[in-house]
């Protein structure tokens, strides 16, 4: 009776136990679910809609805020071979206010803006396989391959974390900024701001107006299923002053044009 009890209590704490994150491989279905989720399904384009703060560092004393969004579509290559195309503009916020800054401290603004990005994602054995293209003219940028991006899964929800080290030389000097994306896909949820999700983190040169130095940004990032889900101020400032940015690029050849310019 005494060792069925002890039996009884061992089975207990083990069922009761939390689930712990399991790293897995990038196989075909975990690969399909990293591109339903980054990029959607090839018929409507991903908007991944941004918000967050911008913190000065050693000091962490918050210096502004910042909203942007993501706009990406599906190129499908091959069941192994996709090419993400995208677009990103980020707005500096009033840390009290919350409006679009035109300057700060007598320093004009310049908002993040990216006219493209181009993204390769294989399967490769079982490892996500990475290119960016990014920029134009002498400053055409290729970062890649890389091979960070790590899977895992706790019950029915998916983490993906993709650390990003960036070091390189550009016409205005060198470049250097670390940043984790950790993108998050809740498979039982419903609507899509429910089920994808991500936190993006970035250590790097503050913007010039805010007085330079060190800072980081934090942003929490989710998924949704058309332009006009965008937040103001963000989305009447892409209105009315960055058209471009009301929808992803359609296709490679608008790539090449920008890439020209």
């Amino acid at each position: 009776m005494r060792l069925s009890s002890t039996l009884i209590l061992i089975c207990l704490v083990y069922y009761l136990q939390p689930l712990a994150a399991q790293n897995i491989d990038f196989n075909q279905e975990v690969f399909d679910t990293w591109v339903d989720m980054r990029v959607g399904d090839g018929e409507t384009p991903a908007y991944w809609y941004c918000v967050g703060e911008i913190y000065s560092y050693p000091e962490g004393e918050l210096v502004g805020r910042m909203q942007g969004v993501d706009l990406a579509n599906l190129i499908p290559i091959a069941k192994d071979s996709v090419i993400q195309l995208n677009r990103k503009i980020f707005l500096y916020l009033d840390k009290e206010t919350g409006e679009v800054l035109d300057e700060w401290n007598g320093q004009p603004v310049r908002h993040i803006k990216y006219p493209y990005q181009m993204i390769h994602y294989v399967l490769e054995g079982e490892r996500l396989k990475t290119w960016v293209t990014q920029g134009s003219g002498r400053q055409l940028t290729n970062i890649g391959p890389g091979y960070r991006t790590v899977a895992r899964k706790v019950g029915q929800t998916y983490f993906f974390g993709s650390p990003v080290f960036l070091n390189f030389e550009t016409p205005r000097g060198k470049y250097e900024a670390a940043e984790n994306y950790d993108f998050i896909v809740h498979t039982t949820a419903e609507q899509t701001e429910d089920k994808y999700q991500l936190m993006w983190w970035r250590y790097g040169d503050l913007a010039p107006h805010y007085g330079g130095g060190k800072g980081t940004i934090q942003l929490t990032a989710y998924r949704v299923d058309q332009f006009e889900d965008l937040p103001n101020p963000l989305r009447s400032y892409i209105e009315e002053e960055a058209q471009m940015w009301l929808k992803p690029p359609a296709d490679l050849e608008e790539i090449t044009k920008l890439q020209q310019k």
